[in-house]
């Protein structure tokens, strides 16, 4: 789909519209489990590329991987339960297309990760705060949901304020390519 056909949503209209279709939600559920572990993977790449042995940058960063592979599999674990094998999907990251050539440091890496880690708080936050949320869904992501506050935060305090300005107009155009409005609408 071409960027000028796209139809941007916000995260609670998408949700409202996903969580009581089971073709979309289970769809939706593959993708985050690709996600969370392409995340650990992105992540420990990362840090072996811009972090400086033995720092507190390559602790935090490790920490946070190790998080994201214990959200692959509570996330596995739930596509399990829907008798949906989880596996790493062949598919266009259109949001990291965007958003990763913008890393020319350590700086510029935590932003971007930042950015990212802002745009899901917004869907785990509605997932979280809607009572007629699947009730296994919404126990998985209330767990989710604190450990991705840390990483948000983690990342947002490695990048600097700079960083974080410097790769804004990437993140915003990457929240438009997988149909999100962008922050500021």
């Amino acid at each position: 789909m071409r960027l000028q056909e796209q139809v941007l949503t916000t995260s609670e209209v998408w949700w409202d519209k996903v969580k009581d279709n089971e073709l979309l939600l289970n769809d939706w559920l593959r993708k985050q489990y690709h996600g969370e572990v392409t995340a650990a993977d992105r992540i420990n790449s990362f840090a072996e590329q811009y972090a400086e042995d033995g720092s507190r940058a390559q602790r935090l960063l490790g920490i946070i991987a190790s998080q994201e592979t214990d959200h692959a599999r509570w996330v596995g674990d739930l596509l399990v339960a829907r008798g949906i094998e989880p596996v790493v999907l062949e598919k266009e990251e259109r949001y990291w297309d965007s958003t990763l050539p913008q890393i020319a440091s350590f700086a510029t890496g935590a932003a971007v990760a930042a950015h990212a880690e802002h745009m899901r708080l917004e869907r785990i936050r509605t997932i979280s705060a809607d009572p007629s949320a699947p009730a296994d869904i919404k126990r998985v992501f209330d767990r989710i949901l604190p450990q991705e506050v840390f990483h948000e935060r983690a990342f947002t305090s490695l990048a600097g304020e700079e960083a974080m300005q410097d790769t804004q107009a990437a993140h915003e155009l990457g929240r438009v390519s997988i149909g999100l409005f962008p922050e500021d609408f």
